[in-house]
This record gives structure tokens, C-alpha cells and sequence, in this order.
């Protein structure tokens, strides 16, 4: 079995509550649901959240551990925001949010647009994109899409990278 799963999960500011295989976690910042899996039993005391599995399947308690993170990183959402920040580099280069679309501009001969997922807020200020939701899952899955787009390459640098990437450089050709 996992050990984050051998110790209570600390509660805080949310309420947690398991109703017919749904586990609903409320907090300041937003609500969060997810489906529970039939294999794993997820009980809620006063000294916190507890994930233990229902049987002794090898699933059972691979899914534990998965399952108390998960718990762990909603409560953590709602509490306070999961923010990523997305920095763009390249002359040109620009991003906007238009409505529920991230528009892009990198350097291809048209414009890319993405749609913003409806639990996720975008600001964009110059060359610096800020992903913020309560939901940690959408935040990096929203951030992988936009950066799969033009990541950053080896050579010039250019493209789009998280804040704190750091982008390994190669040695472009050498003059005789």
C-alpha cells in the first residue's frame, strides 16, 4: 500500500464528501468532483481523509496512493489556485486571449487558436501567460496544449516554455 494513504489527509478550509462513488471537495476557491473508483473506499473523519482499498487486488493498491493524491490535490485547489506560468520567446511572437480562445501568433503562416477550458482563468501580460484554476489537472494538461504548439528549440531559444524551463542550447555551425 501507498504511504501517503497510511496517514489521515489533513482537511483544512474544505469539506470533503463521498456520496455514491463521487468525491465532491468544497472550498473557498471552488468546488471539485471526481469519480471514485469501485475499488478503493475513501472515508471522511475529523482528523482527516482517509483512502484505503476495499480488497486485496494488486489494483486495489496501485489505485490507493493514485487516489490520495488526488484527494490531496483537490483539497490543496481549493484552498489556494494551482497557477502555471507560460513564457514566450521569439521576435513576432505574441499571444492574446480573445473571449474563451488563447489566440497565438509563432511564426507559422496563420494564427492558432485554443479554446480555454471553462475551470480555467488565463491572463496574458506581454509575453507571459498565467494558467490559474483550482483543478491541477486542467491547469497542466491547458499548459502542455498551448506549449505543444511551438516549444522552445535548441538552437535560437525560441518558442514557448514554462517559467523556470531551462532550455539546453546547441552550438549552431561553426564559420572556417
Amino acid at each position: 500500500m501507498s504511504r501517503l494513504a497510511k496517514k489521515p489527509i489533513a482537511v483544512g478550509k474544505a469539506t470533503v464528501v463521498v456520496e455514491g462513488g463521487i468525491l465532491s471537495v468544497k472550498g473557498p476557491k471552488g468546488t471539485l468532483t471526481k469519480r471514485v473508483h469501485p475499488t478503493i473506499d475513501i472515508q471522511v473523519s475529523p482528523e482527516g481523509v482517509m483512502v484505503t482499498p476495499k480488497d486485496h487486488s494488486r489494483l486495489a493498491g496501485m489505485l490507493t496512493g493514485t487516489f490520495a493524491s488526488h484527494v490531496k490535490n483537490m483539497i490543496t485547489g481549493v484552498e489556494t489556485p494551482y497557477v502555471q506560468k507560460l513564457i514566450m520567446d521569439g521576435i513576432g511572437y505574441k499571444m492574446e486571449v480573445k473571449g474563451k480562445t488563447v489566440v497565438l501568433t509563432v511564426g507559422f503562416s496563420h494564427t492558432v487558436a485554443l479554446p480555454i477550458p471553462e475551470d480555467v482563468a488565463v491572463t496574458v501580460e506581454k509575453n507571459v501567460m498565467k494558467i490559474e484554476s483550482a483543478n491541477k489537472e486542467s491547469v497542466g494538461q491547458f499548459a502542455a496544449n498551448v506549449r505543444r504548439i511551438k516549444p522552445p528549440e535548441p538552437y535560437l531559444g525560441k518558442g514557448i516554455s514554462y517559467e523556470g524551463e531551462v532550455v539546453r542550447r546547441k552550438q549552431g555551425k561553426k564559420a572556417v
